[in-house]
Order: structure tokens, then C-alpha cells, then sequence
């Protein structure tokens, strides 16, 4: 283990379970902010010895913490909270986080999934220095991801979970060799998508196959799911496949076409899609005609 950087990580969910359990086989962490839902982190650090502060930080309220152990890095990595000064400015060398997308692109929440939903081929993972702004502070690595055709909300996530403890001892090598790179943002490339929540899932059939077809595929689980209703009752759509089955463009779309083993047969204005795997509740009917909202 190397003593010439000591490190505070930032860490929330598995992903960041992931990278701290990584980084202290390399570096002594110092102390660890998590939130209250970050069982695993919480657990970890315990059977570690490692300092933990629980909870939200902002406000001030996690300051007499942590100057009670200084530090010469901090590493944002998934941490549900947004971060103030007296955090950002508190080690003595970086403050880091780490983002998964090509910043300035996709800045904000869950990144990954609103690249699927807006049909980009590549997404990845940007390390970079931690401002008061959202996403915004000067790059200092960046790694492109390709984004298959079939890929889901989960598999980037399983690629992240591959990738992030690379990069972060890759970036924590180059600070201690004083060989990291800082590259401005440039501001007039830059996009910014907000919070998802469960609710946000719910299905246009107005939109043209291949975006829903995005919608379904970047919801999949462990995320809530895409959704819509059939008389009334909620149906959590897995998994789509476009259909060559015949529609008229004046029929109403989300009409169900057709329906056998395999699935639902559903229009949209450009196309039939197939309902391959959902959820529905058990009482629920439903028939040719019947329409999909």
C-alpha cells in the first residue's frame, strides 16, 4: 500500500462500494462521506476502521469531520450529494470527481441512461477537478465507451463497475508523478439532463420506434422500468423488438396489432414494435384493439 498519497473517497451505491474497496488495497483512505441508503459502504468501512460520515454534507455539516483528518486527494465517485467548498477546498492537492460521460457533454444525473435514450453510439468516463458548479471543472482524464445497439441502462453499468477502479488508480498514479493533465471545459459544447425518478418512465406511443425502443432499453432493471397502462393497469415494459407486422398510419397510436406467445404487437407512427418481456398484474385483460398509453 502506498503512504505518499492519503486519500478521502466520496462514495455512494455499488459503484462506489466498487472503487473504495479498490483504492484502500492501494491507498490509506483517510475517511469516507456515504449516504444512509450505502449499506455496503457503511458496512466496509466499519469492518475497516475507516471513518464514515453518514448522511448529507451540505450546509456545513460534515466540516468539523473531516478536519479532523487531513487529506492530499479527494475522490467524488457516484456520491449522491452535491458538494460545497469547504469540502472542494479542504485537501491539500485535487478534489476529483469522477462522471460517467464525455464532459461537457451529459452533465447531471444519471448520464449513461440519457445517452441510450438519446441514441448516442458512445458514452464514457471523465475525471474531473470538482467545482461548485454541476459537472463542470477542468478535465483531467477521459476514457470513451462504446455503446452497443442492444446495450441497457445495466450493462453500462456493469462496464462502469469494470472501468471506474481502473481509472481512479490511474488518476491517483498520475498525481503522485505529477503527470496529470488539466484541460478546461469547453463551455459551449456543454449539455446538461436532470434527475430521473420512477415517474419519468412512462411511455409516448407517439414516438417513433426507435426512441422508445431507446426509452425501454436504458430503463431496463435494476433502474424502475419504462411503463405505460392497458385498461387502467400499469404494465412495466423489459424489452422491445420492432415488428414487421402491418399497421396503418391512421390508426391511433399504441393500438395493439396483435398478440401471441411471443408478445404484444403495438403500433407507433413509424412501425410495430413487439412487447417481448413486461409485467402486468395478474388480474389485468387485455385484447386486439385495446389501446396502449
Amino acid at each position: 500500500m502506498s503512504s505518499l498519497l492519503k486519500t478521502a473517497i466520496l462514495a455512494s451505491g455499488n459503484l462506489g462500494a466498487i472503487c473504495i474497496k479498490h483504492l484502500h488495497q492501494h491507498y490509506p483512505i483517510a475517511f469516507v462521506l456515504t449516504d444512509k441508503l450505502s449499506i455496503s459502504i457503511q458496512e466496509y468501512c466499519a469492518s475497516e476502521h475507516i471513518p464514515v460520515f453518514v448522511g448529507n454534507p451540505r450546509g456545513g455539516k460534515a466540516t468539523s469531520f473531516i478536519k479532523q483528518y487531513p487529506v492530499d486527494v479527494i475522490l467524488s465517485i457516484n456520491y449522491l450529494f452535491i458538494v460545497e467548498e469547504d469540502i472542494i477546498h479542504f485537501p491539500k492537492k485535487y478534489a476529483i470527481n469522477f462522471h460517467g460521460s464525455l464532459l461537457p457533454k451529459y452533465r447531471g444525473r444519471t448520464p449513461h441512461v440519457w445517452a441510450i435514450i438519446n441514441n448516442e453510439q458512445e458514452t464514457g468516463i471523465t475525471a474531473h477537478l470538482m467545482t461548485i458548479g454541476c459537472d463542470e471543472g477542468a478535465v483531467v482524464y477521459q476514457e470513451k465507451i462504446p455503446i452497443p445497439n442492444d446495450a441497457t441502462g445495466a450493462s453500462l453499468l456493469n462496464t462502469f463497475n469494470k472501468r471506474y477502479p481502473e481509472i481512479t488508480t490511474l488518476v491517483m498514479k498520475q498525481i503522485a508523478t505529477d503527470t496529470l493533465t488539466i484541460k478546461p471545459q469547453n463551455e459551449t459544447l456543454a449539455t446538461y439532463f436532470g434527475k430521473r425518478t420512477p415517474e419519468d418512465g412512462q411511455i409516448n406511443w407517439d414516438w417513433h420506434k426507435e426512441r422508445i425502443y431507446n426509452w425501454v432499453r436504458a430503463q431496463a432493471a435494476p433502474y424502475p422500468g419504462a411503463f405505460s397502462f392497458i385498461n387502467n393497469s400499469k404494465i412495466i415494459i423489459h424489452k422491445i423488438a420492432f415488428d414487421d407486422y402491418g399497421f396503418d398510419s391512421t390508426q391511433t397510436n399504441g393500438l395493439i396489432k396483435q398478440i401471441d406467445a411471443d408478445g404484444i404487437i403495438v403500433k407507433t407512427p413509424n412501425g410495430c414494435i413487439k412487447i417481448t418481456d413486461y409485467t402486468l398484474p395478474n388480474n389485468t385483460t387485455f385484447q386486439i384493439g385495446d389501446i396502449i398509453k
